[in-house]
């Protein structure tokens, strides 16, 4: 398998407990996730990393593929190499790390990450970033910013509002923050590292995972796309993806 994406989901969530398993739609959330990963182009194999059966179960019954692991992983990117433990590739495989709150990750931006990867055979990471949504507040800090070099490559991400504008332009672009997307791609045998590595004076600050990489030196390479996916982290959030679903069910269902 050339590239595999991994889907790590676990049932607790101190904010919206078992997540994957909500269903108002008729499909499960983890379902959701799992059929926009598989239509994008360049996957090989889609699986799912969890640390419990529930879970497991629900995507056997929609014919996807589980993988049990521990439930102690100190982050998803741990339970991700768990996973690999079992899933054939060699340390060139292409590896996508797709949140399980996701439902509405674009197919046409995990291709967009494959193809830098492969565009670029010496990179060991990629993510994306988006244009700053209008309805986010960019001083928000469960919105992480980032900044790019000239090559595209990041710069920083953080909490805070970064570039930080002291004397801003009405309209000037340099001065709008992008917002980081929480999808990842790896080389398979630089994400074994990566894993061993302990966090970083800058992680523990920030609370982010992807700084360890920076403070190494390692360069991120940043995919930008159009629009930035939502994901689902509260009540809120999944109610107001079932009603994007909804709206949009009916409008196929609607047309000739």
């Amino acid at each position: 398998m050339k590239t595999v994406a991994v889907i790590p989901a676990r049932y607790a969530s101190s904010r919206l407990p078992g997540k994957p398993l909500l269903r108002e739609t008729g499909r499960c959330l983890i379902q959701h996730v799992c059929e926009q990963v598989a239509a994008a182009r360049g996957i090989d194999a889609v699986f799912v990393a969890t640390d419990d059966e529930r879970i497991a179960s629900a995507v056997a019954s929609f014919g996807g593929r589980a993988i049990l692991t521990r439930a102690d992983h100190p982050s998803g990117t741990d339970r991700i190499c768990e996973a690999l433990e079992r899933i054939d590739g060699d340390d060139d495989q292409i590896v996508l790390n797709v949140q399980g709150d996701e439902p509405e990750i674009e197919p046409a931006a995990l291709e967009a990450l494959i193809g830098r990867m492969r565009a670029e055979p010496g990179l060991n990471v990629a993510t994306l970033a988006a244009p700053f949504p209008e309805e986010l507040d960019p001083a928000d800090p469960s919105a992480v910013k980032v900044v790019l070099d000239a090559r595209g490559r990041a710069l920083y991400f953080s909490r805070a509002r970064i570039p930080h504008p002291r004397d801003p332009e009405p309209d000037d672009p340099v001065a709008r923050p992008l917002l980081h997307l929480g999808v990842y791609a790896y080389r398979r045998g630089f994400l074994r590292r990566f894993a061993s590595w302990p966090p970083g004076v800058l992680e523990r600050i920030e609370k982010l995972e992807q700084l360890r990489l920076l403070e190494r030196g390692e360069p991120i390479a940043v995919v930008r796309v159009e629009r930035a996916s939502v994901g689902i982290d509260t009540p809120q959030d999944y109610a107001r993806f079932v009603a994007r679903w909804r709206a949009r069910e009916s409008h196929e269902a609607s047309r000739p």
